[in-house]
């Protein structure tokens, strides 16, 4: 009979083992028994079970001590907890720390054969899930190295060549090809600019950030911000004002990465504002979060744009003519901010302008960093 999965049961009762693994072998599995917690992690060591049946009470170590460290050496393993009526509340407990399910004692044949079919069929669903995982990881790594060696290098390679063609045709060009080739120049600077943003979304490593983490000035990073974007907004006429209270709390973080998604926001403000106009970097603290608005009086966003806008690759309809991105911009900046525990947040007018507000956790918040980790990426859609 083929085998189709593989089954420890730890249980200090003896008929509880005997019963359990006829009934299993029986079904066609390969059953391991271990009668008490030691025994058991041995096992789960050399045996590598894609299921555990764990008694919650046994001598010596306790059974949620087992499933921590069967959790801890592999989460992908199913453990189902084996328990007394009286005990019901330890099983929820288990199910709380990674226990996949229980199962009270006693139980009928079938309803052993049921519970372990489910739990295997979740052992393969938790497997594809982390097989896919790798595969997105080698995939995002490899798309990263084809951009950066296999396009990003020889359009440098050209624009390098360019420079140098420029310099020794200097005096022998008319005006028309001295205008050409400067207009060659721009856009191959315009494609190298899209490679990197492409390459900064796909490999920007966000726990990694966490190691430079330290209390920083809001009013530093506004002002290296705004210091950065100063040569695009002249070329628009545009002028960029700070708001920033005396006595503004430090935020924990990446000093770099969060000046950079202050960059964008106010590159993209730069972008969508009308030559003239006026944009404004304003912050304030509003209970344990400092929160730094960028406003501009640009085009604005339709409403039906706005939960959308900080999906990777996400290019609206609005827009000023000539005006193009590769729509990472503000994905990177999400992705930023909630590497930080912060979240970032839009409102828009459709002809009047958009506000992007960056709420941060201030020094001492650090424990809010774990949460804004592990938040799902849609939980900020509509958060506009």
């Amino acid at each position: 009979m083929e085998v189709t999965g593989r089954i420890l049961i730890v249980d200090d009762e003896e008929i509880v083992l005997d019963s359990c693994s006829e009934i299993l072998r029986a079904a066609g599995y390969a059953v391991a028994t271990a009668s008490d917690g030691a025994q058991g992690l041995r096992q789960v060591e050399e045996f590598r079970p894609d299921l555990v049946y764990l008694d919650l009470k046994m001598p010596g170590m306790s059974g949620m001590e087992v499933l921590e460290r069967i959790r801890a050496a592999d989460p992908s393993v199913v453990t189902i907890v084996v328990t007394g009526y009286a005990t019901l509340a330890s099983a929820v407990e288990a199910m709380q720390r990674g226990a996949y399910d229980f199962v009270p004692k006693p139980f009928t044949p079938e309803e052993l054969r049921l519970i372990t079919r489910r739990g295997l069929e979740r052992r393969r669903l938790v497997q594809e899930t982390m097989a896919l995982r790798r595969e997105q990881e080698m995939l995002r790594e490899h798309f990263a190295a084809i951009i950066a060696h296999e396009v990003k290098s020889p359009l440098a390679a050209v624009q390098q060549s360019l420079y140098l063609l420029a310099a020794e045709l200097r005096e022998a060009l008319t005006e028309a090809q001295r205008e050409r080739l400067a207009r060659l120049q721009a856009r191959l600077a315009d494609l190298l600019q899209m490679v990197d943003t492409w390459l900064r979304a796909i490999s920007v490593d966000l726990r990694g950030i966490r190691e430079r983490f330290r209390p920083t000035a809001v009013a530093d990073l506004v002002a290296r911000a705004v210091e950065a974007v100063q040569p695009f907004a002249r070329r628009k006429d545009l002028q960029i004002g700070t708001a920033l209270p005396e006595g503004l709390p430090p935020v924990v973080g990446d000093e770099v990465t969060l000046v950079q998604a202050l960059v964008n926001l106010l590159h993209n403000a730069v972008k969508y504002s009308y030559p003239g106009g006026s944009i404004t970097v304003a912050a304030r603290v509003e209970g344990e979060q400092v929160h730094i608005g960028v406003s501009d009086q640009g085009v604005g966003i339709p409403p039906d744009e706005l939960p959308h806008i900080f999906g990777a690759f996400y290019r609206g309809r609005a827009g000023m003519a000539g005006e193009v991105g590769a729509g990472l911009g503000l994905a990177v900046t999400r992705k930023i901010v909630e590497a930080h525990g912060g979240v970032i947040t839009a409102e828009s007018t459709p002809g009047k302008g958009s506000t992007f507000t960056v709420a941060l956790p201030v020094a001492g918040q650090a424990g809010q960093v774990a949460v804004g980790l592990d938040r799902p990426a849609a939980s900020l859609e509509g958060a506009a």
